[in-house]
């Protein structure tokens, strides 16, 4: 089975379980085909959600009992520390309440609340939005229930972003004093649209806890430029589209589409915004009326194949290959360059010599030493090549490859100018 085909049968099963249903296939698939379809489904980190629906079908006879049993545990294990992470997670939560803290959880259980079967949309991680003059205590809180700080060599009041993991535990946290990086000259600045955002965050109720979020349109419009920021890198993955469109059906009567729209025009992302849209309604079955979803959304010119095309190719989060993964260096090059009124392009040398920001996030002690920055460079190059000895999917050729095509692609959403 070609490619595209295996691609297809994937959104097909993962339309049958948005709608409750189940997949009715009677041939077409062998076990190599199966093997490919399971594995595309762990790349966009959607595999419960796709083994409950196909795993009943007559074609699903032509998978080998053992490579059924195999697929099956991971299912089960996938959705049991899923499911473990959830219950922590509720339990520091009601922590940090308890010490009158306002923490805004964005993405993660609010996303996975949205789902039939919640815990079939796994999570990495939490990502938690603290008011700045919170953290402290929040920190102290985290430590004081076995949360230990993933980086414990990085001073955490200097981050902007802090990560930790449960000790003897399953939860992971990403912990936001910002929701961007506001050292990335590509996207920093996206931080400035949500300037009064806990003025206006609201409360839903998952498991029998109260928990601070965004507001609906706070939330969406994140959920959009989140992916954007992913597209910028190196892309995301058709999990990241459902989220968006089961979202906006589940609150589009509180969202202010006209809003976002405005604000996605003024970044130049406002045809790749409806892009997404527009894959929602030919893919997953998207319901514009139920979202509400205005003509002025609606009646804009889309072509969201080729988008869809990346995205299929990208993974969760753009991480299918080391050389897509390191093409991204040219992608964000390329939008700095944009920013700034320069003809965006890219090269093998945006590619191995990144800026010293971009550097600063792997090589911490160009932070306090920036004249180290060609020692950091000469690192990253031995490292690049080891890994393009490790795996035939990686190599400079590749990755400028891609990030040409990556580019190409900015232009025609009109993100780059």
């Amino acid at each position: 089975m070609e490619k595209s085909a295996v691609n297809e049968r994937m959104l097909e099963a993962l339309r049958c379980f948005l709608d409750g249903g189940k997949v009715t296939w009677e041939d077409g698939m062998s076990a190599e085909d199966w093997k490919d379809f399971f594995s595309l489904c762990q790349y966009h980190q959607i595999l419960p959600m796709i083994y409950d629906t196909v795993y009943g079908c007559p074609a699903f006879a032509t998978f080998p009992q053992q490579e059924v049993q195999a697929v099956k545990g991971q299912v089960i294990r996938q959705v049991m520390i899923q499911s473990r992470k959830t219950e922590e997670f509720l339990i520091l939560y009601k922590e940090l309440l308890r010490a009158g803290l306002t923490p805004v959880v964005v993405k993660g259980i609010i996303c996975r609340n949205m789902y039939r079967e919640p815990d079939y949309r796994c999570s990495g991680d939490e990502d938690v939005l603290i008011p700045k003059e919170q953290f402290g205590k929040c920190h102290d809180i985290f430590l004081a229930n076995s949360m230990k700080p993933l980086n414990p060599d990085k001073d955490p009041e200097a981050e902007g972003e802090v990560p930790y993991y449960k000790e003897r535990g399953a939860l992971h946290i990403e912990l936001h004093k910002e929701l961007f990086a506001s050292e990335s000259e590509a996207y920093g600045d996206l931080n400035e649209l949500f300037a009064g955002v806990f003025d206006r965050m609201i409360q839903e109720e998952i498991g029998g806890v109260k928990i601070y979020t965004m507001s609906h349109t706070d939330h969406l419009f994140y959920l959009i430029l989140h992916a954007f920021k992913h597209f910028l890198h190196s892309g995301f993955g058709i999990r990241q589209v459902c989220d968006i469109v089961l979202y906006a059906e589940s609150y589009g009567a509180d969202i202010d589409w006209e809003y976002i729209l405005e604000k996605c025009r003024g970044i130049h992302a406002d045809v790749f915004a409806a892009s997404l849209f527009d894959i929602g309604r030919k893919e997953l079955n998207f319901n514009p009326e139920k979202a509400c979803w205005p003509e002025s959304w609606s009646s804009m010119e889309t072509d969201s194949a080729d988008l869809l095309e990346d995205l299929l190719a990208g993974g969760v989060f753009g991480d299918s290959s080391m050389s897509r993964k390191h093409s991204s260096n040219i992608t964000l090059q390329a939008i700095t360059e944009d920013k700034k009124g320069k003809k965006a392009g890219a090269s093998l040398l945006h590619s191995l010599f990144p800026d010293r920001r971009y550097m600063e996030k792997k090589y911490a002690y160009l932070k306090e030493y920036p004249f180290l920055l060609p020692a950091a460079w000469a690192s990253r190059i031995r490292k690049y090549l080891k890994e393009t000895k490790q795996t035939s999917r990686n190599d400079a050729r590749e990755s400028i490859e891609i990030g040409n095509h990556r580019v190409d692609l900015m232009k025609k959403y009109k993100i780059i100018q």
